[in-house]
């Protein structure tokens, strides 16, 4: 599924090493939806038929980021803001080029 749609490959990769990480609970439950969310919403995204569409779920995707990056920031977890980064770069550029 999504072999070629390589933000969703980084999604994917990333969200699962971001999943492992331990966080206080209010902080863990809302970061867990926003990780998610990523995924999901590129997926989601990438069935739609015209590019507004797509692109409306891909930002969606991207501010779901910007929310895990916050935590990530919050709790100083420097490797997995690297990681983010990326990530970001490359939603980014999917949210100009859709």
């Amino acid at each position: 599924m999504h072999k070629n749609f390589r933000t969703y490959q980084i999604a994917v990769q990333f969200y699962q090493k971001a999943s492992t990480l331990k966080l206080r609970k209010p902080l863990k439950d809302q970061y867990d939806r926003a990780l998610l969310s990523i995924v999901l919403n590129l997926s989601e995204g990438s069935a739609k038929p015209t590019a507004k569409d797509r692109r409306k779920f891909y930002y969606i995707a991207f501010a779901s980021l910007r929310e895990v990056q916050t935590l990530l920031q919050i709790t100083d977890n420097r490797s997995l803001l690297t990681d983010s980064d990326i990530l970001a770069a490359h939603l980014y550029k999917l949210t100009r080029n859709t």
